[in-house]
């Protein structure tokens, strides 16, 4: 069976720009399988948010990542990228991140440029170390992976972005992820400065524009990440759903709103681990 690396690099070469979507657990990464895409994408806002309850703000650790990475991976084989925001400190702490996930069954890392106290790229006043910093963090990272195919995603926030991107693939990155990008000249001059394939975060609410494939083809993107746009939906549904138990006293008329319990038991292939049971009990 080839690696995850391996496949996450596949799916980017069968597929220009190739959609990455974020799961925030194991059953929506199964959703996700079944409509088609061809690799996840797991965000430390999403793990922060909706496993935690905490904003994005730097405060998540290692092990609660490699929660639900293990959940994830183990729900499909789908490749997973895992954000691992600035590394969690140092050289040291990033090499055992890197060994972790890739133990865990992950396809590769993201890594930023942020300083330690990271925020959202989408929001103001977010700080940047020098350059020569994250080089050091996209080293770290490179050196720690036992599978050459495990990918290293260098994500830069600063505004210098196509020089910081020939910086971190000198370095050994495997992918650029410019963040925070307002047009499609931005994304064409990140692209021109590197040979390595470039992400495009198009996050809901942010500074980017919410660009089309034929669009980021144009500009020469290889990847299009959406890291959250499933759990933001599934969120205002459950926002919606309690609402109406809550003033109706019934839910009733949301009902129409839920998936089935077929329609789960045949995501989970529910019925096949039932008839497995009855043939034990017969």
């Amino acid at each position: 069976m080839t690696t995850a690396g391996v496949r996450l690099r596949a799916a980017i070469e069968a597929e220009r720009p190739l959609q990455v979507v974020g799961a925030v657990n194991a059953y929506a990464a199964m959703q996700a399988e079944r409509a088609g895409f061809r690799a996840l994408y797991l965000s430390g806002a999403g793990v922060a948010n909706h496993s935690l309850g905490l904003p994005d703000l730097g405060v998540t650790n290692l092990g609660d990542v490699l929660t639900d990475t293990m959940r994830i991976t183990a729900a499909t084989d789908l490749p997973l990228l895992v954000d691992i925001d600035t590394g969690w400190g140092h050289a040291f702490t990033i090499d055992r991140a890197v060994r972790e996930l890739e133990r865990a069954g992950a396809a590769g890392v993201q890594i930023e440029d942020q300083a330690g106290a990271k925020r959202c790229g989408h929001r103001p006043n977010k700080q940047v170390v020098g350059a020569a910093e994250m080089v050091d963090r996209v080293r770290a990272a490179v050196a720690a992976r036992r599978d050459p195919d495990f990918a290293i995603v260098a994500r830069t926030d600063a505004p210098d972005a196509p020089e910081r991107a020939r910086a971190y693939e000198a370095a050994g990155a495997d992918v650029i992820f410019a963040e925070a990008q307002t047009t499609l000249d931005d994304y064409r001059r990140v692209v021109e400065a590197v040979s390595i394939p470039v992400l495009a975060n198009l996050t809901e609410f942010g500074l980017t524009p919410l660009y089309t494939l034929d669009e980021l083809r144009e500009a020469g993107v290889a990847i299009a990440l959406y890291p959250l746009s499933a759990s933001r939906a599934a969120a205002r549904a459950a926002e919606q759903v309690y609402t109406a138990i809550r003033t109706q006293g019934t839910q009733r008329n949301v009902v129409d709103q839920m998936q089935t319990r077929d329609e789960l038991y045949e995501v989970l292939d529910y019925l096949r681990f039932e008839r497995a049971i009855d043939e034990l009990d017969s």
